[in-house]
């Protein structure tokens, strides 16, 4: 599969895959900071953004598109950033490919299984609700999404998901039927044998759950050299959040200065 991507500076590469029904641009601004040190690559991931469609949706299937992108950008080593799902995959393919992943950073997510959320839950059937022959512009989509998604920031997120297909149609980039379907997979843990040798970074959200305590054990059993740094203040969305805090911790992480203008971050 043939991913949709930005690309800024030039360096060592970085590649940074977003979260669950999010979009590479969510990450521009960090990309930015960091490409005045680094080549850094931002990823649609399948089924998000300008990527394909697929029915088959699964971290085999993530962690294999990414190595089909490194391939086809003939990249032989990467750092990996990745948030939320992203971060997920970002931990599959360097246990899976150790050898390609020089440093590694997961951004507010463990190696456990989750739930499917409330929140996932609520976004799904939010989009799923959208009937786009009777919301005829943007205002009438947000009011319909309203319905199940009280916290405006996350429906402006969604929102970010939304194109038009023609004059008189709007349409959503992600492939919400292939998500509904397949939503039970991108909530599955780790299962691997071994460990990631690397330098890892685990960064967590100090008002977000998911990273606790009792996932510790976990992170150290496959990411053996893992730090655990958390950023107060922070929700799960810590690079919108906190985004001079988390441009720190990578200036410290990866040894080398993560700087550019402050500016507002979008989720």
């Amino acid at each position: 599969m043939e991913l949709f991507f930005r690309k800024y500076g030039t360096g060592q590469p970085v590649i940074i895959l977003h979260g669950l029904f999010g979009i590479s641009d969510n990450w521009v601004a960090h990309a930015k900071r960091l490409a005045k040190e680094y080549e850094v690559f931002i990823p649609d991931q399948r089924n998000h953004g300008h990527s394909p469609h697929s029915s088959t949706f699964n971290y085999y299937a993530l962690t294999e598109d990414l190595l089909g992108f490194m391939n086809q950008n003939q990249l032989t080593k990467a750092i990996l950033i990745g948030h939320s799902m992203g971060g997920k995959v970002a931990m599959n393919f360097a246990l899976e490919y150790p050898f390609m992943v020089p440093k590694l950073v997961v951004v507010d997510i463990s190696p456990r299984a989750y739930p499917v959320s409330s929140i996932h839950q609520n976004i799904i059937a939010a989009m799923n609700s959208v009937d786009f022959d009777q919301a005829l512009s943007r205002g009438e989509v947000e009011e319909i999404l309203q319905a199940h998604i009280s916290n405006r920031r996350i429906r402006l997120f969604i929102l970010k998901n939304l194109f038009r297909k023609n004059r008189n149609m709007f349409g959503w980039r992600i492939n919400t039927a292939g998500i509904t379907i397949n939503i039970d997979d991108i909530s599955a843990g780790l299962n691997h044998e071994g460990a990631y040798p690397g330098p890892t970074l685990f960064v967590k959200g100090a008002d977000s759950d998911y990273i606790t305590d009792e996932d510790e054990p976990l992170i150290f059993k496959y990411f053996p050299n893992a730090t655990i740094e958390t950023i107060e203040g922070a929700s799960h969305w810590v690079h919108a959040d906190a985004p001079d805090e988390l441009c720190r911790l990578f200036s410290s992480f990866l040894g080398k200065e993560c700087a550019f203008e402050p500016q507002a971050l979008g989720l």
